[in-house]
C-alpha cells in the first residue's frame, strides 16, 4: 500500500519514519527549510523506540505531489487542514481513505464536507513527538499508540482498515481499529487539552503536573469538565475520564510538553483555538459551567485576538 504523510511535523514524521524503516511505501508532505534538509540529507528520527536513524523518505510540497495514495494521513495542525484539501482531491483514488490524526475534535467530518468525494475516516493518536532540528523528528518516550476508525454510515472497502492495522503495527505502532471513533476522538481531545492548557498557563514540563498540587488539580478541573461535556454530548465512557487523563499524563515523560505550548512559548500559531477556544464555545452551547477553563482563558485572550 502507499502511504501519504500530509505535514511532517512531530506526528507525522514519527509515522512517516517508522514506515520508511518496515520498507513501506511512504512519501512525505512538508514544506519550507524542513523539506529541503528531508530532500537533501534525508529524515533524521531520534527515536526511544526505534533508536537513531537517517532515512531516504520521498518527500514535496503539497502542490508538487502528482502521485495517488492509497491512505492519507492527515498529521497537519488544526489551522491548516484548508490548506491540503486539493492535495487530498488529487491523490485519492475511488478506495482511498483519509485518516486525520489531529488533536481538534471533529476534525474527520470537517473534512469530509470539503471532500465529499473521499472516504474519510477519524483518528486520533497518543505519542510524544516533536520537530527537534531541521529535518529532524524526536519520539520520546515508550507510547505510541494510534486509533482510528469510520464514523457511523461511511463506508470503507471490506478488509482495508485491517490490512492498514496490520501495517502499522509490523512497524511498530500499536494499533487500535476503533469501534466508536467520536467516542475516542473526544477522548483525546479532551486529553490533549488539558493537557496543552495546564502545560501552557503554567509554562510548565508534563512533570509538575505529576505531582500532587495547584498544577495538577488545574488538569483535574480541566478534565472534569470536559468530562461533563462529553456525558452531554452522549459520549460514553469506557472508564471514568479524569482518571484515565490522569493515567496517561503520568505515563508521559516528566520533560515532554504539549506542542500547543511550545508553539505559544516561539510565538509560532498554535492550536489554542481548538484546544481551549473551540471547548469553551461548546460547553457554553451545551449549558455547562466550565470555570476552571474560564480560569485559564483569561490568561490566553489576548494572545488569541
Amino acid at each position: 500500500m502507499k502511504y501519504l504523510i500530509a505535514g511532517t511535523g512531530g506526528v507525522g514524521g514519527s509515522i512517516a519514519g517508522f514506515l520508511s524503516l518496515a520498507g513501506k511505501d511512504v512519501t512525505c508532505i512538508a514544506r519550507g527549510a524542513h523539506l529541503q534538509s528531508i530532500q537533501t540529507n534525508g529524515l533524521k528520527l531520534k527515536s526511544d523506540l526505534k533508536g537513531e536513524h537517517t532515512l531516504r523518505i520521498p518527500a514535496t510540497t503539497a502542490e508538487e505531489f502528482n502521485g495517488k495514495a492509497d491512505v492519507i494521513f492527515v498529521c497537519v495542525k488544526g489551522y491548516s487542514v484548508d490548506s491540503i484539501v486539493e492535495l487530498i482531491k488529487r491523490a485519492a483514488h475511488k478506495d482511498t481513505v483519509v485518516i486525520p490524526i489531529l488533536n481538534v475534535y471533529g476534525t474527520g467530518p470537517r473534512i469530509q464536507k470539503l471532500v465529499p468525494e473521499v472516504t474519510v475516516l477519524d483518528g486520533c493518536i497518543y505519542i510524544v513527538g516533536f520537530v527537534s532540528g531541521t529535518g529532524e523528528i524526536t519520539q520520546m518516550g515508550k507510547i505510541f499508540r494510534l486509533v482510528y476508525g469510520a464514523h457511523r454510515g461511511t463506508v470503507v472497502k471490506p478488509g482495508l482498515l485491517e490490512a492498514i492495522q496490520q501495517d502499522l503495527q509490523e512497524v511498530g505502532i500499536k494499533v487500535d481499529l476503533s469501534p466508536d471513533i467520536n467516542r475516542d476522538t473526544f477522548i483525546k481531545w479532551s486529553f490533549i487539552s488539558a493537557m496543552a492548557v495546564t502545560g501552557a498557563y503554567y509554562d510548565v514540563p508534563m512533570g509538575e503536573v505529576q505531582k500532587p498540587g495547584k498544577i495538577r488539580d488545574t488538569f483535574i478541573g480541566l478534565s472534569t469538565e470536559s468530562a461533563a461535556l462529553g456525558k452531554k454530548l452522549g459520549v460514553e465512557f469506557p472508564e471514568d475520564p479524569v482518571s484515565y487523563n490522569l493515567k496517561v499524563i503520568d505515563k508521559l515523560d516528566p520533560e515532554s510538553t504539549a506542542s500547543m505550548q511550545k508553539d505559544l512559548a516561539r510565538g509560532h500559531d498554535s492550536e489554542i483555538q481548538g484546544l481551549l477556544f473551540d471547548m469553551i464555545a461548546a460547553a457554553e452551547e451545551q449549558g455547562i459551567d466550565i470555570p476552571t477553563y474560564r480560569m485559564v482563558a483569561e490568561k490566553f485572550k489576548e494572545s488569541n485576538h
